[in-house]
């Protein structure tokens, strides 16, 4: 595997070891608690956080990058409740040994071909795809570290 993609892949793993700290020891009523349940406000539970992230890791990662289609459904992860945090945990280390596999079949000269987005058509390099779901993800871990905080004050 190249550098590059070396250092990508500890970027991601570091992201997350985030959101494995973030979540370890929380009780499963947390998981599913919105700080501000209100559709205006348009915040989402960690439950929803992470299994956003995950889908979203796997559509840039695999259908974007590498054309592995996952037939992903964005508006379902939107909906998820009651999963646990084992469940969570698991679904991050599938999104790291996903995406371990799939770096490993990727090629520098490939960062600048373009892909057509399955979802609505949009054109997108095989570059940017990688750096957005890098970045998708260090934004979610905020939330959720932030939502991790706003349950232990008011719990």
């Amino acid at each position: 595997m190249h550098t590059f993609f070396e250092d990508y892949l500890e970027r991601l793993s570091k992201l997350h070891q985030g959101i494995i700290e973030a979540i370890k020891d929380l009780p499963p009523e947390a998981l599913d608690w919105v700080p501000i349940d209100h559709p205006s406000a348009e915040m989402n539970s960690i439950n929803v956080l992470v299994t956003h992230l995950a889908g979203a890791e796997r559509y840039w990662i695999g259908d974007m990058a590498l054309g592995d289609l996952s037939g992903r459904v964005r508006e379902k992860e939107f909906q998820v409740r009651g999963l646990t945090s084992d469940q969570l945990l698991e679904k991050i280390n599938s999104s790291t040994n996903y995406a371990r596999t799939a770096l490993e079949k990727l090629t520098m000269g490939q960062l600048k071909e373009e892909r057509k987005s399955p979802r609505d058509g949009q054109v997108f390099t095989v570059g940017w795809s990688l750096l957005h779901a890098l970045e998708h993800t260090a934004v979610h871990l905020g939330h959720i570290q932030l939502t991790r905080q706003l349950w232990q004050e008011d719990h």
